[in-house]
């Protein structure tokens, strides 16, 4: 948020506020439920912006997102009603809102797509949705959805102060999501679902490459093969597990399968492991 500044104290600032202070204090609900904040139509939108950071310097940001609601609410067109956007963005963020954040910040992309706090807005649904993520036990909607808006951030604000955090959290998020194809892979694996199981760790080797789970999916990969007998496959998998990660627990364990089956790793160009591989690295 990089042009949104407070609306510093200042000898002018505290004669606007004078006695209204605690205009902003009282709320009601709207029609729906929502508690909304109210002000007096002739109150000065400086107040009550100030209100709201205020409240936010004092922790609270329940208080402090109704009150950035109001600005707007009663000051549309004003230059505040853009700043109090984004304070209400942050604000329900830290309340852990993440919803209303979410459908605040879409809401300021759309009205100010050329803004230069567009980079903001799209990295709070970004963190908004990666707030959210869940174990791997559970339905990874939420981590699809940040890792979609992480790259977005990354693609389209590259030289922001939010790519390099976005880069990070992208990681995080695709090693989640990898984590959790290697728990169904290894579920179908249990249960001699060759090759649903392959599918699983196939995705992992395609998708996830630069993942922590790389080594185990192919030293998987390896194992499942050798169930079913594509030996050529297996011993591909397992060349290009040695090759990449020679030291790696997991390829001891392939190459003492491919050994109890007097086998050996072995490269094969014509394996669509190989073309996978050598496409990203």
């Amino acid at each position: 948020m990089e042009n949104v500044r407070p609306y510093w104290r200042s000898a002018g600032r505290a004669a606007l506020l004078g006695g209204a202070l605690f205009l902003i204090a009282a709320c009601s609900d709207d029609k729906a439920g929502k508690p909304v904040a109210q002000a007096p139509e002739e109150t000065p939108v400086e107040v009550i912006y100030n209100q709201g950071l205020d409240e936010v310097t004092a922790g609270e940001y329940d208080n402090a997102a109704l009150t950035f609601d109001l600005v707007e609410r009663q000051y549309p067109y004003s230059v505040w009603a853009t700043k109090a956007q984004l304070m209400a963005v942050f604000s329900y963020y830290m309340t852990n809102d993440y919803d209303l954040a979410i459908g605040a910040a879409d809401r300021f992309i759309r009205l100010h797509p050329g803004s230069p706090d567009a980079a903001y807005a799209h990295y709070m649904v970004a963190v908004s949705h990666y707030e959210q993520i869940t174990d791997i036990g559970r339905d990874q909607g939420r981590t699809v959805k940040a890792l979609e808006s992480l790259e977005e951030v990354i693609r389209r604000f590259p030289t922001s102060a939010y790519a390099q955090d976005s880069q990070a959290k992208l990681a995080l998020a695709q090693d989640h999501l990898a984590g959790k194809e290697m728990e169904i892979g290894r579920y179908y694996l249990e249960r001699e679902h060759y090759v649903a199981a392959i599918n699983r760790f196939r995705t992992v080797v395609r998708d996830y490459q630069t993942t922590s789970h790389t080594p185990e999916a192919l030293h998987r990969l390896t194992e499942t093969y050798l169930l079913l007998g594509v030996i050529d496959e297996a011993q591909a998998t397992a060349a290009v597990l040695g090759h990449n990660f020679p030291n790696s627990v997991w390829y001891r364990d392939s190459y003492a399968l491919l050994s109890g089956q007097k086998l050996a790793p072995q490269e094969d160009e014509d394996s669509w492991i190989a073309g996978i591989w050598n496409a990203v690295f």
